[in-house]
């Protein structure tokens, strides 16, 4: 667990630096100073909402259409879960920097992932364009992101709420680890980027020596 700790707090570290230093979707350059002031004002303003899946509870039937590396990639989350465990994240928005961050530090630590026997996959409410991007630019073509439909985030129950309003066609940032059986095992509903990848990896290893 220590060594998957300083790992993903490494890959953040790493993040942060290249957020500084690099344009956000051809915008202006973010300094440290301003990424700080942004992020703190967004936990100001954005109580995550509580996932009302729990633990125990079975995980919706769900297919998609999204992307991996670039190109279009369909999935439906019953046959995939015949093949193991699945990471199924939702961030709120590709290229904005929490999203890229977190999508940088799952790329980073995929091999841990697949070594655990797990699958990941990302979803938002961004069309497939933007994900086709996002795919190779953020994710580095190692794991694929896919649109959550209306329907989707309703069933999973990860619409995003700001400022006390709620948004049903943006996520908030819900990750679940789900069991072969279809059984959820780990909910993390967080807006904070941070332990996301570290908790959901530390449920997968759980999940496989049990």
């Amino acid at each position: 667990m220590d060594s998957v700790r300083g790992g993903v707090h490494n890959t953040v570290r790493a993040a942060r630096t290249r957020v500084d230093s690099a344009d956000i979707r051809g915008g202006p350059v973010m300094t440290r100073a301003t990424f700080i002031l942004a992020s703190a004002a967004a936990l100001l303003v954005a109580a995550p909402a509580a996932a009302v899946l729990h633990e125990g509870a079975t995980a919706p039937a769900l297919t998609a259409t999204g992307a991996l590396a670039g190109k279009t990639f369909s999935f439906n989350l019953q046959n995939e879960l015949k093949k193991g465990p699945v990471v199924l994240y939702f961030f709120p928005k590709a290229f904005t920097p929490g999203c890229n961050m977190e999508a940088n530090a799952f790329a980073q630590h995929i091999d841990d992932f697949k070594r655990a026997g797990a699958q990941v996959f990302g979803m938002s409410g961004d069309n497939l364009d933007q994900l086709k991007e996002f795919s190779v630019k953020e994710c580095a073509g190692k794991f694929p992101v896919a649109t959550a439909t209306p329907a989707t985030i309703k069933a999973f129950d990860v619409a995003l709420s700001m400022n006390g309003q709620r948004n049903d066609a943006m996520t908030g940032r819900t990750s679940y680890v789900i069991a072969p059986s279809g059984r959820i095992v780990m909910v993390h509903d967080d807006l904070n980027f941070n332990e996301h990848v570290e908790k959901t990896l530390a449920a997968v290893k759980a999940l496989r020596s049990s």
